[in-house]
């Protein structure tokens, strides 16, 4: 599975950066701010916790499943529309499949006071005192590489670095595994990480299970009028877009645009 191979690059990148900085140095620099800091998180949760639409806008340079993304903005006047039109930004820092790392998340955290998500594959403690010294307000969790004591303990870490949680599941079982860490924001992702298909109907059928008060996210596969329309249906009350903002020539409009149809539907 693509996902199976993701993790395991993932690991040998690990052990490439743990060996250019070490784990105990960046552990140290993200304590020191976690004690500086004057607000104990919550950032990216309150940007998302309001009763009209909230969109995180995704920063990528490619994907698995469809390849390179065309460039249409510079990363600067992206990131302009985004601070212009959505609540949070994501950006993408896994090397190998997503040509990310995390010289864009430190590039857009200089030039955004947004909420941001550090998205990748994070399966080792080092990923998260690392995203706090880059600037993070928030990190994933995928329920589909980790398992029950990981996801606990992961989710704790997170906390305890004044760091949200988006804990990201695809099926029931996933659901039922990560609703028992009882995160604050829970994401649907429409796309299948073991062979990157996609299908709204996921958010669909997991939207029940859902329990109320959580902020609700639904992830991938938003790309026409109609997906607002349908995801507003299932209570989502956040999305995450990637690939339709990277590959728009005016996200600031699309974003605008979405938020009208949702609070229109």
């Amino acid at each position: 599975m693509i996902l199976d191979v993701i993790v395991e690059d993932k690991k040998k990148r690990l052990i490439e950066d743990k060996n250019r900085v070490p784990f105990e140095e960046v552990k140290r620099e993200a304590l020191k701010l976690v004690e500086a800091d004057a607000f104990t998180g919550g950032r990216f949760y309150e940007a998302l916790a309001k009763e009209e639409l909230s969109i995180i806008g995704e920063f990528k340079k490619a994907s698995p499943s469809l390849g390179n993304i065309k460039k249409t903005m510079e990363l600067t006047d992206r990131i302009d529309d985004y601070n212009a039109s959505v609540d949070c930004i994501s950006c993408l820092t896994e090397q190998d499949h997503f040509l990310g790392n995390i010289d864009y998340f430190k590039q857009i955290r200089a030039i955004s006071k947004l909420p941001m998500i550090r998205k990748d594959f994070m399966i080792d403690e080092y990923q998260f005192y690392e995203a706090k010294v880059i600037g993070a307000d928030a990190i994933l969790l995928i329920a589909a590489i980790l398992d029950d004591a990981q996801m606990k303990d992961f989710y704790q870490l997170a906390e305890s670095l004044h760091l949200d949680a988006l804990v990201e599941v695809h099926d029931e079982k996933e659901m039922e595994r990560a609703l028992k860490i009882d995160p604050r924001i829970v994401g649907v992702n429409n796309r299948d990480l073991r062979d990157f298909t996609i299908r709204l109907d996921n958010t669909k059928r997991l939207s029940p299970m859902v329990p109320e008060g959580k902020v609700f996210v639904a992830e991938s596969g938003i790309v026409e009028d109609d997906d607002v329309r349908f995801l507003k249906e299932c209570n989502v009350n956040a999305f995450l877009i990637g690939r339709a903002f990277m590959e728009s020539e005016n996200p600031k409009e699309k974003a605008k645009h979405w938020k009208n149809i949702y609070a229109e539907a």
